[in-house]
């Protein structure tokens, strides 16, 4: 666990933070999610190992402005180094809107990941929401299994969204949690 680390809103004295570099994630399997009855369930396909791999996510573009709107952008921090970002925004029903999450490759699986989340869902209560809400590319396994062990459910599965896309053949899953 990373008891070295302080989760804290970024402010204009650290708005370089909020450009966080994006870091490559490993492609190993996919998550298939299923809605029967009311419920939703999941399996997991993994892929044999020549046909996985990494992806990194284009760089983000933020504004520096995006610091005086209603986005909320929270810092995991080592000292005075940034090693993780949550970047909140508001929702349009009772769920905040978890839009990005991203550690420091080096600080991946170190519980950096899940102070965030702890601290993102105590900003959604603040602001009124009952909990957050995010989507995840079924493909990025390892993100779809870290969101269920923070307590998140499956909620919704969009099947066309990657359509006539680079990114075709992929599915975005959402995610609840209360808080």
């Amino acid at each position: 666990m990373c008891d070295a680390i302080a989760v804290r809103q970024i402010d204009q004295a650290h708005r370089q933070d909020i450009l966080l570099p994006n870091h490559p994630f490993p492609l190993f399997g996919r998550l298939l999610p299923s809605y029967a009855d009311g419920r939703w369930s999941w399996r997991e396909e993994l892929w044999p190992p020549e046909k996985t791999g990494e992806m990194c996510f284009p760089e983000d573009r933020y504004d520096l402005e995006d610091l005086t709107s209603d986005t909320i952008f929270l810092g995991a921090y080592q000292g005075e180094r940034c090693v993780g970002l949550a970047v909140l925004k508001p929702g349009f029903f009772a769920y905040m809107y978890l839009e990005n999450l991203k550690v420091d490759r080096a600080f991946r699986r170190r519980g950096v990941g899940s102070l965030l989340v702890s601290r993102a869902l105590e900003v959604s209560l603040a602001n009124g929401y009952r909990g957050l809400y995010l989507q995840a590319q079924d493909n990025n396994l390892a993100a779809c299994r870290f969101y269920l062990k923070q307590g998140f459910q499956i909620g919704g599965l969009d099947t066309r969204v990657y359509r006539g896309t680079s990114q075709e053949g992929k599915s975005d899953i959402t995610f609840y949690r209360d808080a």
